[in-house]
């Protein structure tokens, strides 16, 4: 079984959302939408509903008129394929192989691929300077941009939201300093907040907890104080048992919010 997390710039029309889930249909694990980042993620299972949800997000979105907070290179901004129980890593090579060949050929949007060739940070730093799409044509799509297309292992999106108070010196500081070989991070400015958001690219080892307390180290340093956590899509049932359940509320985690329950019971997209 693989799993999908496909990253969409669209986060504020509900109505295009539902479109977008509604075509996922049994396949969907968790929307997480955001209206500052204008963005949303859509957590997957297998290689089927990646291509329908891509294929309708193309047709409804057009990145000339997107604004948002989040970087993004396209409409369907990044597609990464993970392997879950039964699979392995060169089964989701194979699907991201698959998929940027699909996209590039039957929608004409450029495919840049990331996963043990470069990483994502990496494939956005380059993009279209240093480095050129490896599937379909050599510029953007007029209306879709591009697309990142990823192997990896689990990880987990997860947001600190600081105090309103919070200076863009003090963010920017905050992040840095907590970013790590275990952290990916970005200070953003999210309406009246700053959020350092992360990905946490080893979560059994440095799962949100142990992320959080290190945002919470460098801004006691600054006199900044955390207001609220968030947990984007899903975590995994392995990481969820090594933090200690009680703070799960104040970490914004629960049995619920696993991959493992949501493949169990289903979910309904509810907005």
């Amino acid at each position: 079984m693989l799993e999908c997390v496909i990253n969409i710039s669209e986060g504020r029309n509900i109505n295009s959302l539902r479109q977008l889930a509604a075509i996922c249909a049994d396949d969907l694990l968790d929307v997480h939408f955001d209206t500052e980042h204008n963005r949303s993620v859509f957590t997957l299972t297998g290689v089927n509903a990646p291509q329908r949800l891509t294929k309708l997000a193309v047709q409804l979105l057009h990145l000339d008129a997107h604004q948002g907070v989040h970087p993004r290179l396209g409409v369907v901004d990044v597609v990464p394929f993970v392997p879950l129980d039964g699979s392995t890593m060169d089964d989701a090579i194979a699907a991201r192989d698959a998929f940027a060949q699909w996209a590039s050929s039957e929608l004409s949007v450029p495919c840049f691929v990331y996963g043990t060739e470069r990483s994502l940070p990496d494939l956005r730093r380059d993009a279209w300077a240093n480095l050129q799409p490896q599937y379909g044509p050599p510029v953007p799509h007029a209306t879709a941009g591009a697309i990142c297309v990823g192997a990896r292992n689990l990880l987990i999106a997860y947001n600190v939201w600081l105090k309103t108070n919070t200076s863009e010196k003090d963010a920017r500081s905050i992040a840095q300093s907590v970013r790590s070989d275990g952290i990916r991070t970005l200070a953003l400015r999210v309406g009246n907040h700053w959020q350092i958001s992360m990905n946490l690219i080893d979560p059994e080892r440095i799962g949100p907890d142990i992320a959080t307390d290190r945002v919470l180290h460098f801004a006691e340093q600054l006199n900044v104080e955390i207001d609220q956590c968030e947990l984007v899509g899903l975590i995994s049932q392995n990481a969820l048992n090594k933090i200690s359940q009680h703070r799960w509320k104040e970490l914004d985690l629960s049995p619920e919010r696993t991959i493992e329950f949501r493949r169990r019971h289903g979910f309904t997209f509810a907005a």
